[in-house]
């Protein structure tokens, strides 16, 4: 079962009577079989809702700062053309009952609350996007996290990791960004991309030649999922766990990276898939940015001294966590230099920071 949810508002240059609005409007729910209920505001303008055949309910409310906002909620499976023409009639008539005030008329496409495949989904810095999602091709939940892959008809099939959009098939920006943009020579050099289950950037550096590439993904799930639903991003790079220039370690990268630390080991390139910065600094993201600072301490370690890190940032918009972000790469054990990059990735439907360090 869904619901759509459809919204009507009317910006006014001054406040409005509200009985004179609303008696004007009473024929059309009547027409529709809808019966009111008036509430009390205690002088806060005025709110009545109206129920009908069906479970269609209806909140009309005349507010006392010059606003009139009318929200209407139906089944999925209701008359649409009906609902169509019950909003067309209420809003031509508040036209006609508000000639002359009406400085914004804005009705908005209807919100699907409930349905069986979701289709909205947050940004990064809290805006809602509405996506043309129309399938869900798998989900899983493994232990780590709760593992969806969901088909848009504009960008493919879609990661999502725990509700967060994570790559569609179009996002070659994103790979491209976060192994340099072209930039670097990966040909026999020894890589380490920590994460990047989806296998983008793992296909992506093949083709270079690379010496060696070394792939550490905790999730197994995330992998069988990707190999058989994101073919566009990762071709077949993960039908098999070891090729002729990489490997594929299904575990904790921590443990692998203090290993690789003890051993002294190094890589010409780091490249960190793992989590973009997070979004708040309040306390209680400590252990996240804890998690952070560790990840990029390791991953410095074992950092050839002319080699480079990669990394996601985040929203372009999220200056406070992206200016934090960077105040811990000044504060590492190993100092370093940083540039950042801003980068369009079509499915987040915002703005991108990536960046790029190497030891002074």
């Amino acid at each position: 079962m869904a619901v759509r949810h459809y919204t009507l508002d009317f910006n006014l240059s001054t406040a409005v009577d509200p009985a004179s609005t609303v008696s004007g409007l009473l024929s059309i729910f009547h027409e529709q079989e809808l019966t009111e209920t008036i509430h009390d505001t205690d002088g806060h303008g005025y709110l009545a809702t109206f129920v009908g055949k069906n479970g269609r309910f209806v909140v009309l409310r005349v507010h006392s700062q010059g606003l009139v906002t009318v929200d209407l909620q139906f089944y999925e499976d209701d008359d649409i053309a009906q609902l169509d023409n019950l909003l067309n009639a209420l809003e031509n008539k508040l036209k006609v009952l508000l000639n002359g005030n009406i400085t914004r008329i804005k009705k908005l496409p209807a919100l699907l609350r409930g349905a069986k495949v979701d289709r909205y989904w947050p940004t990064a810095d809290g805006r809602l996007i509405e996506y043309d999602i129309d399938k869900v091709v798998y989900e899983e939940d493994s232990e780590y996290q709760n593992i969806k892959i969901l088909h848009s008809q504009q960008y493919g099939n879609i990661l999502v990791l725990d509700g967060d959009v994570n790559l569609a098939e179009s996002d070659s920006a994103y790979t491209q960004a976060i192994t340099g943009s072209g930039k670097e020579n990966y040909a026999g050099k020894e890589v380490l991309i920590l994460g990047g289950g989806d296998g983008g950037i793992l296909a992506e550096l093949v083709k270079q030649k690379p010496k060696m590439i070394t792939m550490v993904e905790i999730d197994q799930k995330v992998i069988d999922g990707c190999k058989k639903y994101m073919r566009k991003t990762c071709g077949d790079i993960l039908d098999n766990l070891k090729g002729d220039c990489y490997q594929i370690l299904v575990q904790d990268c921590v443990p692998l990276l203090k290993k690789y630390v003890q051993e002294g080991r190094t890589f010409d390139y780091v490249i960190n898939d793992l989590t973009a910065i997070p979004i708040s600094t309040s306390p209680e993201e400590d252990s996240t940015w804890e998690f952070l600072r560790l990840i990029l301490d390791l991953s410095i370690k074992v950092l050839h001294p002319s080699g480079k890190y990669f990394t996601q940032g985040n929203s372009a918009n999220l200056t406070e966590a992206l200016n934090l972000f960077e105040e811990r790469l000044g504060r590492l054990s190993c100092p370093v230099d940083f540039r950042k990059e801003v980068v369009c990735v079509p499915s987040y439907l915002e703005q991108w920071v990536f960046y790029t360090a190497w030891k002074k």
